[in-house]
């Protein structure tokens, strides 16, 4: 055999000992090679691109386009609401501004400068709970669309340099618009309940200033289709906003897709706001309470069983409340002012959800959908509801360590 020199020995040995460590990765000697790389910082949490029932974006980034060296963004987003904005961008408001929503669960651009004035839809539809990467170049003259991967859109003679733009300074608002609603060019309901993560946005060296996410609810828990109303919570209809009654002869109704409900409160009423409790469903010990607007009349209650549908159908002279096969009849007695019927006389006849001003409350639920007179009702068009309510999603479970918070 050929004789080798001890500093040859000396480096094949050193090299079989680091091919020992590095195939051997559940062993004493792997452990100490991990601990000796350098540790991956942990990616800033999910946020939640809603922010009420306004159009007002969850936070604001300026950023100097003299010093832009990449025309990009990109995120990731999961979402179970079909319609809203991702995020919306300007360097002016009347004539130069971009926006990336959703229509009907399909991502939508629309954008409005001195190239061109457009809006289009592309791709698949993304409400489906599960999380989705986007992003978003200019690449020349033309604007770039991709999900998950794939080119889906791709928009040519619509750019021009960003650097230079006659204002120098762009905005980049999530999840609401910087102007109002009806200046799109084909308008949307703006507000988008979903959550977006690990979003890199433009050129981090050309930011100038960012505003702190004004919302606060947590994006990590996982999430089901439904309208989730955390304690305290409420939302409004006007009557004369919904399905009307049936004329001849007078009759009304509402189904509650109940997933989740806990703790003591109102469900459910029809009133006014000056004289709200005409007529209520209450959730207390796990029971559903029917009583009528004195609080002194007759009552009635059921069991509640969760994902069955509770029904009440309204008629002149009684209510009708059943769950499944289980059913209840509360004979209403006359008022001063006539019967429950003269409600939908009334300018001011509401239909609230959840807790009513004033009132103490520990009742949460989900609900997988509303319905009056057999239509369902878009949370969207309430006229009025609480910034906490989770419009579009749900939580698994109602346990202790559920942040429901916004």
């Amino acid at each position: 055999m050929e004789n080798r020199s001890p500093l040859v020995m000396l480096c094949f040995r050193s090299v079989l000992l680091l091919l020992l460590l590095l195939v051997q990765p559940h062993g004493h000697q792997g452990q100490t090679l991990r601990h000796l790389l350098p540790t991956q910082s942990q990616d800033p949490p999910a946020v939640c691109l809603s922010n009420g029932p306004g159009q007002e974006p969850i936070t604001i980034m300026t950023f100097d386009l003299t010093k832009i060296q990449k025309a990009s963004s990109s995120f990731e987003i999961r979402t179970w609401d079909s319609e809203g904005v991702i995020f919306y961008g300007d360097t002016n408001p009347k004539d130069d501004w971009f926006m990336l929503g959703l229509r009907d669960g399909r991502p939508e651009i629309q954008l409005h400068n001195q190239w061109a004035q457009l809006t289009v839809g592309a791709g698949c539809r993304l409400d489906d709970g599960r999380w989705h990467q986007m992003g978003v170049r200019i690449h020349g003259d033309s604007v770039l669309l991709e999900v998950d991967g794939e080119l889906v859109l791709s928009l040519r003679q619509v750019s021009g340099p960003m650097s230079n733009k006659p204002q120098p300074i762009m905005r980049i608002a999530l999840g609401g618009l910087l102007f109002p609603v009806s200046d799109l060019l084909l308008p949307l309901v703006p507000t988008l309940d979903g959550c977006l993560r690990q979003g890199n946005w433009l050129d981090q060296q050309a930011q100038i200033s960012a505003s702190a996410p004004d919302s606060f609810r947590s994006c990590a828990v996982e999430s089901q289709p439904g309208i989730f109303f955390p304690p305290g919570t409420r939302a409004e209809f006007s009557l004369q906003d919904i399905p009307q009654p049936q004329a001849e002869p007078w009759a009304f109704s509402l189904d509650l897709g109940l997933q989740l409900a806990a703790g003591s409160g109102y469900l459910l009423v029809l009133g006014t706001p000056e004289n709200p409790s005409w007529l209520s469903l209450h959730l207390q010990d796990q029971k559903v309470v029917l009583s009528t607007r004195t609080g002194a009349g007759p009552r009635l209650d059921l069991p509640l069983v969760l994902g069955v549908p509770l029904q009440l159908k309204l008629h002149e002279s009684r209510v009708v409340l059943s769950q499944g096969p289980k059913k209840e009849i509360l004979t209403l007695l006359p008022w001063d002012d006539g019967s429950l019927l003269n409600l939908w006389a009334q300018p001011q006849g509401h239909l609230f959800l959840g807790t009513l001003p004033g009132e103490a409350s520990s009742a949460s639920f989900c609900l997988d959908g509303l319905w009056a007179q057999g239509q369902k009702l878009d949370i969207d068009q309430a006229l009025n509801r609480s910034q906490d309510i989770w419009t579009h999603s749900c939580p698994h479970s109602l346990s202790n360590d559920t942040d429901t918070t916004h």
